[in-house]
């Protein structure tokens, strides 16, 4: 929906008892493209919304036209604030105290610059007080109102977009295991060198082992007959000189 579309749905409800005010605000809420209806008086706009002025014994119908404010659907009202009968600010006060209008926005305006009663009017409810003559920038201005009232019915409900979902987060590459260090082996225990105990007991063993061989000859050597060689005789050697 463009911006303009949105603008033309708008219908504003301007209220002046000048003539001229009234065709000029006419002119420019309608060059702003909104739908506008004017009144005269703040009677007349009470029946445009639906209510009736108080102490007004008019016939049911005119009391019973509420249902007439949700087929004219007012978006917004603007009003002057000096009018014979019931003002401006009447028209404020009128408007918020009821159940049903009391969410419309409510312009004033007036060609008196009077702090008090501008004050007055803005801490009774009223959205903007304009000076007049009111100007294209001062229409301008409702559309903030407007669209803050109106945003809800405007926009289309939107589907909620599909949430993003997140990238699952990737295997964390596993470290390599440390390759246990090859042992190594164990170097045999050094035994101590015993270098001069060796020979000795070698040789001890020698000995013992000589001495056993020798012992066991030895009673051979006795037991055998002793040959002695024979003697000759002395007559028949030739003694050489």
């Amino acid at each position: 929906m463009t911006v303009v579309d949105a603008e033309s749905r708008f219908h504003v409800l301007a209220v002046d008892d000048s003539i001229i005010d009234r065709k000029l605000i006419e002119m420019l809420l309608k060059t702003s493209s909104y739908q506008v209806t004017t009144v005269d008086s703040g009677s007349k706009a009470l029946e445009v919304l639906g209510l009736r002025e108080e102490g007004d014994d008019s016939s049911p119908s005119s009391s019973s036209s509420s249902p007439d404010h949700q087929e004219v659907g007012v978006n917004l009202i603007i009003t002057d604030y000096c009018m014979p009968g019931m003002t401006g600010y009447d028209l404020l006060r009128r408007v918020k105290g009821s159940s049903s209008l009391k969410d419309i926005p409510v312009v004033i305006m007036s060609s008196e610059n009077v702090p008090a009663r501008i004050n007055r009017c803005l801490e009774d409810g009223a959205e903007e007080f304009f000076l007049k003559p009111v100007k294209l920038a001062d229409m301008k201005k409702l559309k903030s109102h407007l669209v803050r009232r109106k945003q809800p019915q405007l926009q289309p409900q939107e589907k909620p977009l599909p949430q993003q979902q997140k990238p699952e987060p990737l295997p964390q590459q596993q470290k390599p295991e440390p390759v246990p260090q090859e042992q190594k082996p164990d170097q045999a225990p050094q035994q101590p060198a015993e270098d001069a105990p060796a020979p000795e007991v070698v040789a001890v063993s020698e000995c013992s082992s000589k001495k056993r061989k020798a012992a066991a000859i030895e009673p051979e050597v006795l037991s055998s007959p002793v040959t002695t060689n024979p003697r000759l005789p002395s007559s028949g050697l030739a003694v050489e000189t």
